[in-house]
């Protein structure tokens, strides 16, 4: 598994992917290498009882230069996977690191990419990142063997894209029952007492809607907000001038997973304002704590939360939500209970792993995308225009 900072997963959705799945690979009998980036700026010698929950881990360094890091490092674990005992199948993470694919696939080894979400959409890009992750997005379907997306909008856009099948492989959750809330009080809070929104402080996060929204509501309750900026901007200076409200609390980042589980569980409900991606791993997570959610009303956050969800779309129509949200307990306990039912059903760690397993069984045995002659298509969908779209094609899932 290449292509994420690795684990133990400490930072964000793919790295739960890795640990969640990979230990259940194991589990089942396999062996699973983790690339996971050393904090050393020079390589260092892995010893061999580096090991997490059965997963090997390889520690390779990544040259710090913002942006460029990630790429860096995959660069290096690559080379590495491709130079020692072949392995028999590679998932790398996040389309950016597709023009490494090559390389495993030359060296005979079947690789999947998982792409993520459409990063290019990500107002913090500027145009020469965006232009990257489009190129990277077209080369994912011309040189890996199978394409993994989280979400059906994910899959949608690259069949109507590239005229490609790929794989619908989502995430997983934990399920809490009966939470202890004995860190609530160290953050000066009670159960059942206070909204909360869990995001980077970045525009396709809409916190500053979120915070508007709660500010024009008659919410008894504070809003508590778990989250800052990667870089200071004008953004981050918005939400902190709105945040002048003596009931929104501004924690800022909160890495204590067991007081954060605390938070999720017994908020009154959980405002979601994520407008570009896939799956949502804070989402599902508010889902598995039995949280009712508020959510921007795209069409991932609908695919999540189906008809259990809320949606808004500016800070008028979430206002009313909250307000809601207050007024009727009962409705809204209905509510999480529901969600965290569709979150056990939907969103298992276990199921997520079957799919992966299928897949790495199906490339081991052969089988490829490419040999349904994808580049063809993806290059000429690209000259079109930069938002064109081909004809449908069915795309092939797994469970």
């Amino acid at each position: 598994m290449i292509g994420t900072r690795g684990v133990p997963a400490a930072f964000g959705g793919f790295e739960t992917a890795v640990e969640e799945v990979g230990r259940r690979l194991v589990d089942r009998g396999h062996a699973v290498t983790v690339y996971c980036r050393s904090r050393r700026s020079t390589p260092a010698p892995v010893p061999p009882d580096s090991m997490h929950l059965g997963m090997r881990l390889v520690h390779l360094p990544a040259a710090r230069l913002g942006h460029l890091e990630a790429l860096s490092h995959t660069a290096l674990s690559v080379l590495h996977a491709s130079t020692g005992a072949r392995p028999d199948t590679a998932f790398v993470f996040n389309s950016a690191n597709a023009p490494f694919v090559p390389l495993l696939r030359r060296r005979g080894i079947p690789t999947g990419v998982h792409v993520d979400g459409l990063e290019w959409k990500r107002d913090k890009w500027g145009g020469t990142a965006r232009r990257y992750y489009r190129w990277a997005e077209q080369l994912s379907a011309r040189c890996a063997d199978a394409l993994i997306a989280d979400a059906p909008g994910i899959v949608d856009y690259y069949r109507a894209e590239f005229a490609i099948p790929t794989e619908l492989i989502g995430y997983g959750t934990h399920l809490l029952q009966n939470p202890p809330a004995t860190r609530l009080a160290e953050l000066g809070l009670t159960p059942n007492g206070y909204h909360l929104v869990v995001a980077r402080f970045e525009p396709e996060n809409h916190v500053d809607v979120i915070i508007d929204g709660y500010r024009r509501s008659s919410a008894a309750l504070p809003l508590v907000v778990v989250g800052s900026a990667p870089n200071p901007g004008a953004h981050a200076r918005k939400i902190t001038a709105l945040a002048h409200d003596p009931r929104v609390r501004l924690l800022g980042k909160l890495w204590d997973q067991d007081q954060l589980d605390q938070l999720y569980a017994h908020s009154v409900s959980y405002l979601h304002g994520h407008s570009v991606g896939g799956t949502n791993p804070s989402l599902l997570r508010a889902m598995g704590a039995r949280t009712a959610a508020i959510a921007w009303d795209v069409s991932f956050n609908r695919d999540v939360l189906g008809v259990y969800g809320a949606y808004f779309h500016d800070a008028a129509t979430l206002a009313a939500l909250i307000e809601d949200a207050e007024l009727n307990p009962h409705h809204t306990q209905e509510v999480s209970e529901a969600l965290q039912r569709r979150a056990a059903s939907r969103y298992n760690w276990g199921h997520v792993t079957d799919g992966y397993e299928d897949l790495a069984r199906r490339l081991v045995s052969g089988y490829s995308t490419q040999g349904l002659s994808p580049g063809r298509a993806a290059r000429s969908r690209w000259k079109e225009s930069d938002g064109a779209r081909g004809q449908s094609t069915a795309a092939r899932g797994t469970p």
